[in-house]
């Protein structure tokens, strides 16, 4: 059997593909890793390879950031080389970035099958980069795996065959229970917290930071409930988001303490413990659901409505007056909703599938 090749580039892919890469590795399943390096700094990198007791990647890219076109352009053309050179029997991408469209184009061109873990999901706000990355993808891969029926819908909707779409949990509920008795408590002394005593705040995305008006709102906003609530707000930020502060002038104020990006374990610690967490981030608006901590998220809108649905958390928007209300209404909530996101099993049924794919195809 020819490699798997698992293609990912930036910190939630490594933490999401993190359980089904152990799972090939303790079933002596032949794989590689490409690393495009999206994220490229080892706060947002190499400290979770490690952390996660990972292989190194086998192939490190060197992409970094830039324009998406650029970005994607690299990608297309270094993973092309290592596909043709090292031709996989299957390519297994994640989410919604520019390595994962990037990953499953370049395979999709040279008649390599694909999967995609995570597939299904839709804000419907084609404005997103992650919406365009999430589209392409679906549709040019083999085997899409859903976390849930609300994705099968999604992908039957849009045309995609049903026998292509396959419901497995989402692997973030295994790389949580894998990993919860690992958390780093040493985090909260350190920076002088209590449990539930804080405010946990990560704002990173494009549409966020890009622009000043918004930004400017979203800190106001996280600053005035941090002061009405007498909780500091630790805030590891993206250093997008410090740079676009500075950029913009805008000065960070008390209750909020801006710290550098931590490792998946002091993370984990953090999100447990918080009293409530104000995000933009897709994959926090899952992890919060799974730990049962209030969530809100400042967008528009949300491709993971489960966790409205259940009352694990709300939408913002990107005001200050209806973050404010939206803060105001989950400090409140008991965290006694079900985790809609699966069972801790999905690794397992994603290798099972491809397995039984590769086979079918006799490419075993």
């Amino acid at each position: 059997m020819k490699p798997i090749a698992v293609v990912l580039g930036t910190r939630p892919e490594i933490i999401k593909m993190s359980p089904i890469i152990s799972l090939l590795a303790e079933k002596k399943l032949p794989f590689y890793i490409i690393h495009t390096n999206q994220h490229y700094s080892k706060e947002l990198d190499q400290i979770f390879f490690e952390q996660l007791k990972l292989p190194q990647p086998d192939y490190s890219l060197e992409v970094g950031s830039g324009t998406h076109g650029e970005q994607t352009g690299k990608m297309l053309q270094r993973i092309e080389k290592i596909l043709i050179e090292n031709p996989p029997s299957f390519t297994l991408v994640q989410g919604d970035t520019n390595t994962t469209v990037a990953g499953a184009l370049t395979s999709s061109k040279l008649h390599i099958p694909v999967g995609h873990v995570e597939a299904g999901l839709r804000s419907h706000d084609r404005k997103m980069p992650e919406e365009i990355n999430r589209i392409i993808t679906d549709h040019i891969s083999d085997l899409c795996f859903v976390p849930t029926e609300k994705q099968r819908h999604i992908l039957l909707n849009e045309g995609i065959p049903d026998q292509k779409i396959v419901i497995t949990g989402n692997t973030i509920v295994d790389a949580v229970y894998r990993n919860i008795k690992m958390m780093n408590m040493e985090i909260l002394s350190r920076l002088g917290l209590k449990e539930k005593q804080y405010f946990l705040a990560t704002i990173h995305r494009q549409e966020n930071t890009d622009d000043p008006v918004r930004l400017e709102e979203i800190f106001s906003a996280i600053t005035f409930a941090g002061k009405k609530y007498n909780l500091p707000v630790i805030a590891p930020l993206h250093p997008r988001t410090v740079k676009k502060l500075k950029e913009y002038q805008i000065e960070v104020k008390a209750p909020i303490k801006v710290i550098p990006p931590v490792g998946y374990f002091e993370f984990l610690a953090l999100l447990k413990h918080t009293r409530l967490v104000i995000t933009d981030s897709g994959g926090l608006q899952e992890e919060s659901c799974i730990l049962g901590v209030p969530c809100v998220t400042a967008r528009e809108n949300t491709e993971r409505p489960e966790t409205i649905e259940v009352g694990a958390n709300i939408l913002g928007g990107v005001r200050k007056k209806t973050l404010l209300s939206a803060i105001d209404a989950m400090f409140h909530v008991e965290p006694n909703w079900k985790n809609p996101f699966g069972d801790g099993k999905s690794s397992n049924r994603i290798i099972q599938k491809i397995l039984a794919f590769l086979q079918k195809h006799n490419k075993i």
